[in-house]
């Protein structure tokens, strides 16, 4: 499954002046194929939206190699944790081409939508939109896992290897 959020709406449907602003806080960026974006519990200061490229998120599964849980893409938004204490990564992030996008500091983003409700609000929402497309998208993914290492035969923990 593949998730495209709506961040390139959110910045489309923002007034001028407040897309301006939030653009103050970005740069554009690039991380070549193979690039490991973010790691679990590594610290969340930034975010991104990616223009072209594909991003895999993953989880650590103790023992085994990390389990693939969504697969972004253009327009889509990568990286929620940031928004919220303790400010950590709940998932991993690895560039599966090459992936152009606007990074943005997180911190100065969460000064900006304290100050500006509107600007808040707009980027408060895109983010629980994702957040909740890619829960979804993991208990898919999970259940899928699960259907498939029974008709092996297997623990699904064991088939995720």
């Amino acid at each position: 499954m593949t998730t495209v959020t709506a961040m390139r709406t959110l910045l489309d449907e923002l007034p001028q002046d407040s897309r301006d602003r939030l653009l103050e806080h970005s740069r554009p960026v690039h991380f070549p194929a193979g690039a490991r974006i973010f790691r679990e519990r590594q610290h969340a200061d930034r975010f991104w939206i990616i223009a072209t490229g594909r991003v895999e998120l993953d989880v650590h599964v103790p023992g085994r190699r990390n389990a693939t849980v969504d697969t972004l893409v253009g327009g889509a938004l990568l990286g929620c944790s940031w928004l919220m204490q303790p400010y950590h990564w709940h998932l991993g992030a690895t560039a599966v081409t090459r992936v152009e996008a606007l990074e943005f500091d997180a911190q100065a983003v969460r000064e900006l939508c304290a100050r500006d409700p509107a600007v808040g609000e707009a980027v408060f929402a895109c983010v629980a939109a994702a957040m909740a497309r890619r829960l979804l998208s993991t208990r898919s993914r999970m259940v899928d896992l699960d259907d498939r290492a029974q008709r092996a035969g297997l623990d699904s923990l064991a088939y995720a290897r």
